[in-house]
């Protein structure tokens, strides 16, 4: 599939969204930054969502756990309260497009109700992200399919039944491309609750690109996840963890961001070729440093070589030690010294 100028699936370099979210706390300037961190990273794309508290919670929903166990509602503060401090103004998407072009960085947003689509459309935005929580929510997908633009699709607490319900949907509405986004919903996520595996999962049952987004401190899951064949790859990150929100808490800072991406391109510069031979780069250690059959003593010419008379040592262009048993037996052409390496021209 394809997210404008990029390529993604097989054989293609890792696509990694830098995901802003909400990490702009209401601040123009910041959300500018966050664009100029990311692209400094090596990011392909940044992220950032658009929703509305009043669409999105029912004020009768009560605070989840983790934002009471991390002190990260205000005293009195509601869950649609606290929401609606984290909204991204929608007056903002033509300048975030624009930041984002002048950072050569594509720009891409995860929306939650159908205005938002229109006002993403409005805009050009090139792919469409779908957050987990969303992927029941069918008719914010058919509105999305007849966008006529991909779906990047997360997967967190769904089971294969809700996947393939979204899928239908998308596609019984006329949706296109779609990549699926593996992911363990917990802030911050936990490495034993990532069941990694279940990429191979997505792939096989679903036969579409799979990725993975990303909740845990750290980057060494998203590394593992590369390794495992994600084709992109969304991180949450921020200016600083000690600002105030709820998802500074999980977020990379900068200088985690760039050791992030450069992990990913080393992994997929580890992964290579399938092809199991000596490379290049070993060409040299492949002559000096393997074994080959060497004179234990001195030999004069004429005498017939016993098995004590050869040593296997290094280096390894000498006569190849599967052959010691055929040189037992033959009759030095010439006289051999101690520790010379043995060729076929000596006997």
């Amino acid at each position: 599939m394809e997210i404008g100028t990029r390529r993604l699936g097989d054989g293609q370099p890792c696509f990694i969204i830098a995901e802003a979210g909400s990490n702009h706390n209401r601040d123009f300037a910041t959300a500018c930054r966050l664009i100029e961190v990311a692209a400094a990273a090596g990011a392909d794309a940044v992220k950032f969502q658009i929703f509305s508290a009043a669409k999105l919670y029912s004020r009768k929903t009560p605070l989840p756990s983790y934002l009471k166990e991390r002190q990260l509602v205000r005293p009195g503060e509601t869950l649609c309260d606290l929401i609606a401090r984290l909204e991204t103004p929608r007056e903002w998407l033509p300048e975030l497009v624009r930041a984002c072009q002048r950072a050569g960085l594509i720009f891409l947003c995860t929306p939650f109700d159908l205005e938002a689509v229109d006002e993403l459309e409005a805009v050009g935005v090139s792919a469409y992200k779908v957050a987990s929580f969303e992927i029941t929510h069918l008719p914010l997908l058919r509105r999305i399919a007849r966008t006529g633009k991909p779906l990047l699709l997360s997967t967190g607490m769904a089971d294969l039944a809700d996947i393939e319900e979204a899928l239908r949907t998308w596609r019984e509405a006329g949706g296109g491309e779609v990549a699926l986004l593996h992911c363990a919903i917990a802030y911050p996520a936990r490495p034993e609750n990532l069941h990694l595996r279940a990429i191979d999962t997505l792939r096989q049952a679903f036969q579409v690109p799979v990725g993975f987004s990303d909740h845990t401190m750290g980057h060494e899951a998203a590394v593992a996840a590369v390794a495992r064949g994600a084709c992109l790859l969304e991180k949450h990150f921020t200016l600083s963890r000690a600002q105030e929100g709820p998802d500074h808490l999980f977020a990379l800072e900068p200088a985690e961001l760039t050791a992030l991406v450069a992990a990913v391109r080393a992994t997929e510069a580890a992964l290579g070729s399938p092809i199991k031979r000596a490379t290049p780069a070993e060409a040299e250690l492949y002559r000096l440093a393997r074994r080959s059959l060497v004179a234990a003593c001195p030999i004069p010419r004429g005498t017939r070589l016993t098995a004590e008379m050869i040593a296997v040592k290094r280096p390894g262009y000498g006569i190849p030690t599967r052959f010691l048993e055929m040189v037992v037996g033959r009759v030095a052409s010439r006289d051999i010294d101690e520790d010379e390496i043995l060729t076929w021209e000596m006997l």
